[in-house]
């Protein structure tokens, strides 16, 4: 049976609240850390990706137990709706650290409040992601739903990149500490909204009906696997590129672009660039697979994120003081990173049918756990190459020293323009090449794969009725 409109769009609801506080989280909680309390950078650097590291072992956990839950609401719908609230108030106390902590007790506190946030970001991350396998028929509509939420999930990205900073000016009245809290409060409640209504409109389909695997049989299903393997390296390549970029592109504002309303600029660049990621989610992608292939479509944009890093660093050297002008790097940098994220989750997606047929098990739990556990080790790379970048360079609060905010010194802007776009590149190119070399599931392949899937399915419950 056929998706409803209703279903879709509950679906995708859940994709925007859940990657506004993705977002929240990782492009402002080193920000918030290290810029407004005072945190070391390094320290918020090891406090990060060590939290991903602990990733690594809860989040296979967690695709165990969502593959073992039976519930008269479904396996993944409970998961969605327990994680989800539990993140929420996570996500607030990360954002509303005491007063009265500093120095060890606020890098405590920091790391017990980003782990614990990890852990329950998990618990409703696999079980949304998981339902797109176990609700939907393969091929065409499984690609369209998948684009769709990714879709909502590049707005709900957006949606906090364009207002983050300016709302936490006008809630804080000036204050960043303040707003943050006051912010963070406001995303969360709108996260649990969100999620209710996947929750309540979604219900899941008749899939076949697996053991759960074991954590042994789990690890063996992945190496087997080595379209989803080179989709999740993949993924790790380009994401941690893109984050490098959003964990310092405030601090090119805030001490490069400079000025006592550094946050205006901000705010017209992130805005701008939001708009562009939207428009690449829902326009361009849509366009561009008229006349291209999925995989085709994936060269392209990894053309445009090429070419927009490139014209990114010839303008930080020029100087410029006219926010516009980022505009053309930003348009490739944001279009192209919107349609990444769609086309990476629709490639992942064709792996667990490759796995079925390969393996002779359906592990959708499993791959969908790998891509959370890998965009959370990308974003934790990413802040450690962040935080270094501000350790060795010196860009901190210390730099206000009059009601404008000054301009670094020339040899720390120098080396956060080189560090936001020569690293981001050579993680592109590499990224590339590796897919270009790995990735085997063109569109024929996949629908191949699933003709022969149901073929199995069919041939096995006849085994099952004594071929009646």
């Amino acid at each position: 049976m056929k998706l409803t409109g209703k279903e879709k769009i509950s679906y995708g609801l859940g994709a925007v609240g859940k990657d506004m506080v993705y977002m929240l989280s990782a492009s402002y909680i080193l920000y918030y850390y290290q810029d407004i309390l005072g945190v070391s950078a390094i320290a918020m650097g090891f406090i990060l990706l060590g939290a991903r590291i602990f990733d690594a072992f809860n989040d296979p956990v967690m695709g165990i137990i969502v593959a073992k839950t039976r519930t008269r609401w479904g396996k993944f719908r409970p998961w969605l709706l327990i994680g989800t609230l539990l993140n929420a108030v996570v996500l607030y106390l990360m954002f509303a650290a005491p007063p009265t902590l500093d120095g060890s007790g606020m890098v405590a506190y920091a790391a017990v409040t980003y782990i614990v946030w990890g852990v329950t970001y998990t618990m409703m991350d696999i079980p949304y992601w998981s339902m797109i396998p176990a609700f939907t028929e393969g091929g065409k509509e499984r690609e369209g739903l998948s684009a769709m939420a990714r879709s909502c999930a590049g707005v709900g990205s957006a949606i906090v990149t364009i207002i983050t900073m300016k709302c936490v000016y006008m809630l804080g009245q000036g204050d960043e500490r303040t707003g943050f809290r006051w912010f963070a409060l406001i995303i969360a409640v709108i996260f649990v909204l969100c999620t209710l209504t996947t929750c309540i409109n979604i219900k899941e389909k008749s899939t076949v009906q697996v053991d759960a695997p074991s954590i042994k049989q789990m690890l063996q299903a992945l190496i087997q696997n080595d379209q989803a393997m080179a989709t999740v390296i993949t993924i790790v390549l380009i994401n941690m590129s893109m984050y490098i970029t959003s964990n310092l592109v405030i601090y090119f504002f805030k001490y490069d672009f400079g000025g006592e309303g550094w946050y205006n600029s901000y705010t017209l660049f992130s805005t701008f660039g939001g708009a562009m990621q939207i428009a690449a989610m829902v326009f361009f992608f849509s366009l561009l697979r008229r006349f291209f292939s999925t995989i085709q479509v994936f060269y392209v944009s990894f053309a445009m994120a090429v070419i927009g890093y490139v014209s990114l660093l010839i303008l930080a050297f020029t100087n410029m003081s006219n926010v516009v002008l980022l505009f053309i790097p930003g348009f490739f940098i944001f279009a192209a990173n919107g349609m990444l994220a769609i086309l990476t989750t629709v490639f992942l997606a064709n792996t667990v049918d490759y796995g079925e047929l390969k393996n002779n098990r359906r592990d959708e739990s499993v791959i969908f756990s790998m891509q959370t556990f890998v965009v959370k080790l990308a974003s934790g790379v990413a802040a450690l190459v962040a935080s270094i970048c501000l350790s060795v360079f010196h860009l901190n609060s210390d730099t206000e020293n009059t009601a404008e905010v000054a301009k670094a010194a020339v040899s720390s802007v120098v080396g956060l323009r080189m560090t936001m776009t020569l690293i981001p590149i050579a993680g592109l190119v590499i990224a590339g090449i590796f897919f270009h070399k790995k990735y085997k599931l063109t569109e024929e392949k996949v629908e191949e794969i699933a003709e022969q899937v149901k073929i199995r399915r069919e041939a096995g419950q006849n085994q099952l009725t004594g071929g009646k």
